[in-house]
Parts: C-alpha cells; sequence; structure tokens
C-alpha cells in the first residue's frame, strides 16, 4: 500500500513539472546551480596587508591634497571688490572718494538723515544704550518695541504687528512658522531670495507659478484641487497658501493682487503679501499696495515687510489678525531666538512713521518723479527698461545678452563705472547665482528718491545714455 502511495505521489511531482511555468523552472534551475556552486567552491584567504613603513606612510602624507572647503572665487569677483562709502548714504554719496548723486540706495523717503528721525533716535540712545543683549522673550522687550507694534497696527489699520529685528528674517521666519511639511505654497517665480529662504525653511510642497501669471496659478489651484478629491481625508489637513510680493524686488512689477484674493476664496488658500518695495511707497497714504488698489486689508492673511527703505531704519514687521500676529513670537524664529531691535532704531522708525502720517503728498511726489525717470530711460540703445513705472527700483537689463552671463555682468559693471565717474551712483543687482530658484537676467538696478531734484533725473538719464553707447555700441 505504502509502494502505492509512494509511486502516487511522484507521478503528481511529474504532472506538476509538466504544468509549471518556463520561467519557473528556469529560476528553480538557476537557484539549484547556485547552490551547487557555493557547496563545492574553494575558499580563498585573503592575504593581510602588511603595515606600511615610516617613510611611505610620510610619502602618503606629503601627496595627500584636502578637499577645498569652499568652491575657488575669482579675486575680481564683484562680492570680493568693495564700494567704500565714506559717510550716510543720502541724496548726495561720497564713493571710493568720490561725491556723487546716490541712485542706489533704498532711501525712498529721503528719511535716512531727516533731523526728526536722528533726533529721535540720539534721545533713545541716551536712554537705552546702543543694544539690547537678548531676545524679546529674555528681557529683550523694551517699551518703545511695543510702542513700534503699536503704531505699525495702527498705521496699517490691522489687529496688531510684531517686529524683528533683521529685516531679510522676517518674511524668511514667517513662512516656516505657519507652513510645515506637508502644506503647499503656490508661489510666484519671481519671489526675492528671502521669500525662498522661507519655502526652504517651511518644507512644504513648493508649486511655483510664472511671473505674475493668473492663469498658469490657478491652473495648479485647480489641480490640486483635483488630487485633493482623490485623497479629501490628507486634503482636510493640508494648508494651501499663496505667497507673493506687492511690489517686485527682482522685476520692479506688482503683483495682480485683486485677481488673486478672488482666487483665494474660490480654492480656499491663505494669502501671505511680502511688502518691503511697496510698504511706504504705494497708496495714497503709503500702506502700500492693498490701499493702491483699494482692497480691504482683511482679505490678506499676513502682511510682512522691512523697515529698511521707506522707513530708514533696520529690522522689519509683521502684522495681520492677533491670533494669527501671536503665533510668531511663538514660531517665529527670527523673533524668539535673535537678539531684539536696538530701541534707538525702534525710535527712528516710530518718528519716521510720523512723518509720513503728517505728509501723506510726499507719495505722489515719488510716484512722478518715478514715472519722469522711467520714461527718460525708454529707448538707451542696447537696454531695456524693466519695471512699472510707479516703482522706485527699476531695472536695466541688455536687449541682447552677449552669450553668457560673465560677459553680460562685465558689460553692465563698465557701464555703471562710467556713470560714476560722471558723478551718478547705480549698483548692479546682485544676486547668489547658485541658490537661486529661478536666478533673474543681470540688470542696473535704478532707485528714485524724493530727494533727487527733476534736474539730477534728466542728468541721470542721459548720464546712462550716453555710457550704454559708449559701452555696448
Amino acid at each position: 500500500m505504502a509502494t502505492v502511495a509512494e509511486q502516487w505521489v511522484l507521478v503528481e511531482m511529474v504532472q506538476a513539472l509538466y504544468e509549471a511555468p518556463a520561467y519557473h523552472l528556469i529560476l528553480e534551475g538557476i537557484l539549484i546551480l547556485w547552490i551547487i556552486r557555493l557547496v563545492f567552491s574553494k575558499t580563498y584567504k585573503l592575504q593581510e596587508r602588511s603595515d606600511l613603513t615610516a617613510k611611505e606612510k610620510e610619502e602618503l602624507i606629503e601627496e595627500w591634497q584636502p578637499e577645498p572647503l569652499v568652491p575657488p572665487v575669482s579675486k575680481n569677483h564683484p562680492a570680493l571688490n568693495y564700494n567704500i562709502v565714506s559717510g550716510p548714504p543720502t541724496h548726495n554719496i561720497v564713493v571710493n572718494g568720490k561725491e556723487c548723486v546716490n541712485f542706489a540706495s533704498f532711501n525712498f523717503l529721503g528719511l535716512l538723515a531727516n533731523p526728526r528721525v536722528k533726533a529721535a533716535a540720539f534721545s533713545s540712545l541716551k536712554k537705552y544704550g546702543v543694544g539690547t543683549c537678548g531676545p524679546r522673550g529674555f528681557y529683550g522687550t523694551f517699551d518703545v518695541h511695543l510702542d513700534l507694534e503699536e503704531r505699525l497696527a495702527k498705521f496699517m489699520k490691522t489687529e496688531e504687528a510684531i517686529i524683528y529685528s533683521y529685516g531679510f528674517s522676517t518674511i524668511a521666519s514667517a513662512i516656516p512658522a505657519y507652513s510645515k511639511r506637508g502644506d503647499i505654497i503656490f508661489v510666484d517665480s519671481a519671489a526675492c531670495f528671502a521669500i525662498q529662504k522661507g519655502l526652504q525653511a517651511s518644507r512644504s510642497d513648493i508649486k511655483l507659478f510664472k511671473h505674475n501669471d493668473v492663469a498658469d496659478l490657478e491652473r495648479l489651484l485647480k489641480e490640486q484641487e483635483n488630487e485633493d478629491q482623490k485623497n479629501p481625508r490628507k486634503a482636510r489637513v493640508t494648508r494651501r497658501f499663496i505667497v507673493v510680493e506687492g511690489l517686485y524686488m527682482n522685476t520692479g512689477t506688482i503683483c495682480p493682487l485683486p485677481e488673486l484674493v478672488k482666487l483665494k476664496y474660490k480654492y480656499k488658500a491663505r494669502i501671505f503679501l511680502e511688502e518691503s518695495l511697496s510698504f511706504g511707497v504705494l497708496g495714497e497714504h503709503g500702506r502700500g499696495v492693498t490701499e493702491h488698489y483699494g482692497i480691504s486689508i482683511d482679505d490678506i492673511d499676513l502682511i510682512s515687510a522691512n523697515m529698511e527703505n521707506a522707513l530708514a531704519s533696520v529690522g522689519g514687521f509683521c502684522c495681520g489678525r492677533s491670533f494669527v500676529v501671536d503665533h510668531q513670537r511663538l514660531s517665529g524664529q527670527g523673533y524668539c531666538f535673535s537678539a531684539s531691535l536696538p530701541p534707538l532704531l525702534a525710535a527712528a522708525a516710530i518718528e519716521a512713521l510720523n512723518i509720513m502720517e503728517e505728509n501723506p503728498d510726499i507719495f505722489a511726489v515719488l510716484k512722478k518723479k518715478c514715472q519722469n525717470i522711467h520714461k527718460s530711460l525708454q529707448g538707451v540703445s542696447g537696454l531695456k527698461v524693466v519695471g512699472e513705472s510707479l516703482s522706485p527700483a527699476l531695472h536695466l537689463q541688455l536687449e541682447e545678452s552677449r552669450g553668457s552671463r560673465e560677459k553680460d555682468v562685465k558689460l553692465l559693471q563698465a557701464i555703471v563705472d562710467q556713470c560714476m565717474e560722471k558723478g551718478i551712483a547705480l549698483t548692479q543687482a546682485r544676486y547668489l547665482d547658485k541658490e537661486e530658484k529661478c536666478l533673474p537676467p543681470p540688470s542696473i538696478r535704478v532707485v528714485v528718491t524724493v530727494e533727487q531734484t527733476e534736474e539730477e533725473l534728466q542728468r541721470a538719464a542721459s548720464t546712462i545714455r550716453e555710457a550704454a553707447q559708449a559701452v555696448l555700441l
């Protein structure tokens, strides 16, 4: 009986062998051959390496070259060749010992050397000393800080404001305070470097849309909406942000805020508005792009700006609803871990706000001068004007590249140098080439202030025109 059973099992095995797929038989055959090879193959003992002699060790040490800590940089790199400024960078500036009309500093309202601003700073210096030597949470909060936050909130017509001691760190700290890993940020491709650093720190999912292209932004929002419908559980805990600038530092163009607000409500996103260039410039009272378009400040979830341009101080601020702003006091890295703003700079910013409120006509004056220089620079041989006519900082780019970024930079620098020799101080826009998300083309930046006279504006335009003709033609 046992023999019959054994024969039946053997028959079943043979039948299974015939019915098995070819690839299965091949794989099993390879495995069997590999096992046989491992069983019968000889094992070899690795020969131990003899110790090196002292002489051989010395030779190896002499031959070894460490990898450089940083890549080599040419001594002619613009960042390593400074223009030395002697005295305040006001209307007239002394650069490398030569006095020039200043078309390079962001002193839009001419408040940097204002007697009232300097007096307020000097009075605060005598009362508080120079610095604070501590963050806001560790004996770094002074009464003048609270006064400035209250004044900024009142000026911007928001519930609350928070100040930072460094302008760059303001938006770079604000973004990661709210947006975390797994959240989605829709950001303009021309966003400034401070925004880019904030995006990087947030570790969120970043979606770039074409510069000021509302249709491209809506396309991305619609795609995300379709993705959310596939996974509604994840969508419920994913926050969506739209991050833009009022006036773009890299292009001098204004954002289409009314259309962005419509998309915000349509696709349930939050808007962060960076107004470092538009605060103290746009709007009847200098409140920025929201006042310029007549949009309610409540439609914007967070506004940030630095105080280093129009207010001629240092630091930055964010403003909005109280529960939104207060979160930064717990999570804003630049606020929590940096020494607070020196009181003398806070006092200077308060006095600058006073002057802005007392002289609302100053913004119309600045706007007119921006329009004049924008018009005067049209048609310069080999150069094109980039930026809105109402922007106090516009760019001059080459109409046609000369084949490489390095060549373009050298040509533009030659124009800047010739203008400097004739008493007009300009500068090229500087970028970290290898770290910019979307590297802008090389450009000369022209900055307009209320202190420049009509004669000086025309002189600057004609000087740029002559220098461009001499260098490019």
